[in-house]
């Protein structure tokens, strides 16, 4: 493994990703938010699907009823739900907070592994971990009867939504047990994504009429599709290649500083110290859940011996 390689694909990743969480708010307001991410899947499935028939050795083409399961995974629960409800949230809180909210994704995950997968159990000092999480989501969004009747309460649980969609839909591909790629699986996902997103803008009555084709428009949905959708995915999936599904979750935690910094920069979005410390403590509950893998993983690094396994990303 060379470590610039690994140092240099988490950087891209972590700044795409984070810089989606900017992009949807801007965006939004002169797109409708489900019809916004719903173009977005149409343009990244074109480019998706082009690249894994270009860069995956083998079929892509889903084969078994596994391959089918996580297809299907992928693309409702993991990309078009999460996103869809991620993107509706997002326009109630800030970019840091959504950002926070939906790196929770590795610490809800096992809860619904411990149920659907059978070689999957939180430890007690799992449950502590998860505990421990849960302050730290309680101090960012500032829990209290009149938040959470407010518009951030609701956009705060829209966020926590999506990011259970993604947990529940990642450990579904796991226990599918598909044979084609993981970059396979999301590329095929991605139209399944569109078409859901379409169907949820018109339930709700949004109207293509209604965009406004603006600079910022234009960019913010460029940046959704291309670097968040197409370039941003093809280095996690050759970081998670590089050294493993739970280091490669670190980019979780990576994301919402450059969602941060980006919303404070871009869009005069407030960093308050309660939002930070959140944050800090979010961090650490994830650190005492994978405790023992990260144990393992930096001294297989040390000893140079592989790359460490275990997490519960979309590749799994």
């Amino acid at each position: 493994m060379s470590l610039r390689r690994a140092i240099g694909l988490f950087a891209v990743a972590s700044l795409a990703f984070g810089g989606t969480f900017v992009a949807a708010r801007a965006g939004q307001v002169y797109i409708p938010p489900l019809l916004f991410v719903a173009i977005r899947f149409d343009l990244a499935a074109i480019l998706l699907l082009g690249y894994a028939a270009y860069a995956t050795e083998g079929s892509i083409r889903p084969r078994t009823r596994g391959d089918i399961g996580g297809v299907l995974a992928a693309g409702v629960l993991t990309i078009g739900l999460a996103n869809g409800l991620l993107f509706v949230g997002q326009g109630y809180v800030t970019s840091a907070v959504g950002a926070i909210l939906f790196s929770l994704v590795p610490i809800i995950a096992p809860l619904f592994a411990a149920l659907l997968l059978s070689d999957e159990r939180v430890s007690a000092l799992g449950a502590v971990g998860m505990g421990v999480a849960a302050i730290g989501v309680g101090m960012v969004v500032g829990v209290s009867p009149s938040n959470l009747l407010a518009e951030s309460g609701v956009g705060a649980a829209l966020v926590l939504g999506g990011a259970a969609s993604a947990a529940l839909g990642t450990v579904l591909t796991r226990r599918c047990e598909a044979t084609i790629s993981s970059t396979a699986q999301v590329a095929w996902g991605l139209p399944i994504s569109a078409v859901l997103l379409h169907g949820m803008s018109l339930a709700v009555g949004e109207s293509a009429a209604a965009i406004e084709w603006t600079l910022t428009a234009i960019v913010s949905l460029a940046y959704v599709t291309v670097v968040a959708g197409a370039v941003g995915y093809i280095a996690y999936f050759a970081l998670i290649e590089e050294v493993g599904a739970l280091r490669s979750s670190l980019i979780f935690y990576a994301s919402p500083l450059v969602a941060a910094l980006g919303g404070w920069w871009f869009l005069g979005e407030a960093i308050t110290t309660t939002t930070v410390a959140g944050f800090v403590t979010v961090v650490a509950g994830f650190l005492v859940i994978g405790h023992e893998q990260f144990r393992a993983a930096f001294r297989r690094l040390a000893d140079g011996r592989g790359q460490a396994t275990g997490g519960y990303e979309p590749s799994d």
